[in-house]
């Protein structure tokens, strides 16, 4: 999904003076060091502005994508507290077109082990760059069902929550379950996704068919139909 118009604007805040202390005082940045004045609020900001770089940067080049992992439970709805990085998805045949784009804009390009993504550095901030979500290819129609949602103030496609918790849920295995993870995320989408959906495309699998049954258990998700 592509998302056309400008970018979010907000209402002009006044200006506030501040006291800076003079040159060569207590507490003033050395010289080379990044202003505290221009630093990001905390963490999450710093992770929401690399998202917002990265996501008006592939609008501009056209490349179909959608936001996913925990910058996409924000765009929810969902906490405002952000793990360690953004999340894109892209096309399989796009990778190689992004990432010229990234290095065209001066951002590095890494390729670790894993073939599955690439990732890069915006402000600081890791982003990764995925084009197979939980074992599976991310897909045109992936990004067709992706909604064009507010982050912070830039608009972009963003993975529907249905994909999103799928995609997280399918990643459970015997190596990897950290069901206390993803459980505040069903929480804070549960009335936006399609349970039946995520039961019959992974509801079979062990770990997935755990996850659900927990999620009944805690009554954050109806349980099947006929199941009492």
């Amino acid at each position: 999904m592509t998302c056309d118009g400008e970018d979010a604007t907000h209402a002009p805040r006044p200006e506030v003076t501040e006291l800076r202390p003079a040159a060569g005082a207590p507490g003033r940045a050395a010289p080379g060091a990044p202003d505290p004045q221009q630093l990001p609020r905390d963490r999450s900001q710093a992770i929401l502005e690399a998202a917002k770089q990265i996501g008006a940067l592939l609008k501009k080049k056209g490349h179909p994508f959608a936001l996913a992992g925990s910058v996409a439970v924000y765009a929810h709805g969902g906490s405002r507290h952000l793990q360690h990085d953004a999340d894109f998805a892209v096309l399989p045949e796009d990778a190689d077109a992004v990432a010229a784009t990234l290095r065209e804009a001066g951002l590095p390009v890494r390729t670790p082990p894993e073939d599955w993504l690439v990732k890069t550095t915006c402000r600081g901030q890791d982003v990764d760059i995925i084009f197979q979500l939980a074992h599976q290819p991310v897909t045109k129609d992936m990004l067709a069902r992706a909604q064009c949602l507010p982050v912070d103030s830039v608009i972009m496609p963003v993975l529907s929550p249905t994909d999103l918790i799928h995609s997280l849920i399918s990643a459970f295995s015997e190596h990897y379950c950290d069901f206390g993870s993803v459980l505040p995320v069903a929480r804070a989408v549960r009335e936006k996704v399609d349970w039946n959906e995520v039961r019959a495309t992974c509801g079979g699998e062990p770990m997935p068919a755990a996850f659900l049954f927990l999620l009944e258990r805690l009554n954050v998700i109806e349980p099947r139909e006929g199941q009492s």
